[in-house]
């Protein structure tokens, strides 16, 4: 994959990778999907990466997968394809699963595959005309590698109408559906973004990879439990000891700025 077809750099605090390959709107292959993974590992594991911004070149978000790729998987055996979707499934994961908190910024098409990608973000802020849609059962497919992160986002309801139908949805339904977070005007999409960025930049970094997996934790599901209410007050005590706790504290006790809020670039 030539180097260009994902563009990854550094503004602040934030990562951003903008999938570039605007001429078939930027639809992935098997390619760009190792070079994203790989990708979203890397700022991971940069500390002076707080905040990750995910968006697309050109017209458009995502618009699923590349007709090339697809002629080429027509041709492959079960193993074969079992290896692609286990890619894409990796994928997916490392994004949904990513220690920092993840922005999506969407304008025009989020469909199929790019769905997902929306859908596996922590927030997401589109344009007034984006628009989504999970068109794998028109062409005799499933939605199954990102059907975790899209019903998490719209809700079982939802999903049977959206993955049963392959219909379109529009900015509005997304906000509506809790797909999207906000629904910004074209000439305001950029700074309502960096906007919510700035605010998660703020947030003590450890602070926030905890949070991520605090809400992983209790979003599963089922009752309060003892053992639930347990592991809360053992989560609250442990970063309240934590050095970055302690800083957070101190500095809001004297009315100044946390030491991570200071900039290192």
């Amino acid at each position: 994959m030539p180097a260009d077809h994902l563009l990854i750099e550094r503004r602040g605090a934030v990562g951003v990778v903008t999938l570039n390959r605007p001429e078939i709107r930027n639809a992935f292959d098997d390619a760009l999907i190792a070079s994203l993974t790989e990708a979203l590992r890397r700022l991971d594991a940069d500390p002076a990466v707080r905040a990750v911004l995910l968006a697309g070149s050109g017209p458009a978000f995502c618009a699923g997968a590349d007709l090339n790729w697809m002629r080429r998987m027509a041709g492959y055996g079960l193993e074969q394809n079992l290896a692609d979707a286990r890619a894409l499934a990796e994928m997916l994961k490392t994004l949904d699963r990513l220690s920092k908190p993840t922005v999506a910024r969407v304008h025009g098409a989020a469909f199929a595959g790019g769905t997902g990608l929306v859908a596996a973000c922590d927030i997401a802020v589109g344009a007034p005309e984006a628009v989504f849609a999970l068109t794998e059962v028109r062409i005799g497919l499933s939605p199954a590698t990102i059907s975790p992160y899209v019903v998490r986002a719209i809700g079982e309801r939802a999903a049977r109408r959206y993955f049963l139908t392959g219909e379109r949805f529009d900015a509005a339904e997304a906000l509506r559906l809790g797909m999207l977070a906000k629904v910004s005007a074209p000439e305001r999409l950029d700074a309502d973004v960096e906007e919510i960025l700035q605010h998660l930049v703020q947030g003590g970094p450890q602070a926030l990879r905890r949070i991520k997996d605090l809400i992983r934790t209790v979003s599963r599901g089922g009752p309060v439990t003892d053992a639930m209410v347990e592991d809360t007050a053992q989560r609250i005590a442990e970063i309240r000891v934590s050095p970055e706790g302690r800083e957070g504290i101190a500095s809001f006790l004297e009315k100044r700025r946390p030491a991570w809020t200071r900039r290192k670039d």
